[in-house]
Parts: structure tokens; C-alpha cells; sequence
């Protein structure tokens, strides 16, 4: 049996930028793939509020330090930390060292969906 391979696609940094900002937007549905991103560079103290998504969501800490908070828990991450939170669990992340927080954040979806609660 022969299989048609599936096209690949390369998307540039530039292409995936948040307005001005630092951190980049990757939607999959848009680039034939099944998951979705964000690859987020903040500064200390910056970071989103609760929130939650219909799918889980894994977190991959590349540099810097991140303090989690996943439903009632808090957790520290470093660099080659992974952490996970379960779907239609409330979460938020925020920059907790004194340096750029690189930190890539996997949804289990080909589309980002996300529905915040505060501005914590």
C-alpha cells in the first residue's frame, strides 16, 4: 500500500508574532497540524490570568523561572521542567525569576480555545 506523504509546512517567527509583543501564536488548524502554541517571552512579573481551555495543556519551561498555578495548587518550574493541567482546569502562569521567562505552552487542539476569569 502506498501513502501520499502530507505536505510540511514552515512557518517563519516573524509569522506567528503577537502584535509587538515577544511571544508567538501558533494555531494548528491553520498549518495542517493537530496541536497549537504559544511560545511566550515575558518579564518578570508577567504572566496571563486564570483561565481554562476545553483540552489539556502542557507546559515546557525553557528558560527562566515559572510559577504555576493549576486549580488550587502552586508549583515552581525551571528550565527542562514539563508540567501539565488537566481541560476545564483553571490556570494561569506568571514570570517568578529576575530574568526572561521562555516557556512553551502545548494545547491539545488544532485550534486555541480559552476562556479567562480574572486579571490575577
Amino acid at each position: 500500500m502506498t501513502t501520499t506523504p502530507v505536505p510540511s509546512s514552515l512557518v517563519r517567527d516573524a509569522d506567528l508574532r503577537i502584535g509587538t509583543g515577544r511571544s508567538r501564536r501558533f494555531v494548528g488548524a491553520e498549518h495542517g497540524a493537530d496541536v497549537s502554541y504559544f511560545f511566550v517571552e515575558n518579564q518578570p512579573g508577567e504572566g496571563p490570568g486564570l483561565h481554562w481551555h476545553p483540552y489539556s495543556e502542557t507546559w515546557v519551561v525553557l528558560e527562566g523561572t515559572v510559577r504555576l498555578r493549576v486549580g488550587d495548587r502552586i508549583l515552581l518550574a525551571g528550565p527542562g521542567d514539563t508540567a501539565t493541567v488537566a481541560a476545564f482546569t483553571p490556570h494561569g502562569f506568571m514570570n517568578a525569576g529576575d530574568g526572561l521567562l521562555r516557556i512553551l505552552c502545548i494545547h491539545a487542539s488544532a485550534t486555541i480555545v480559552q476562556t479567562f476569569l480574572d486579571n490575577d
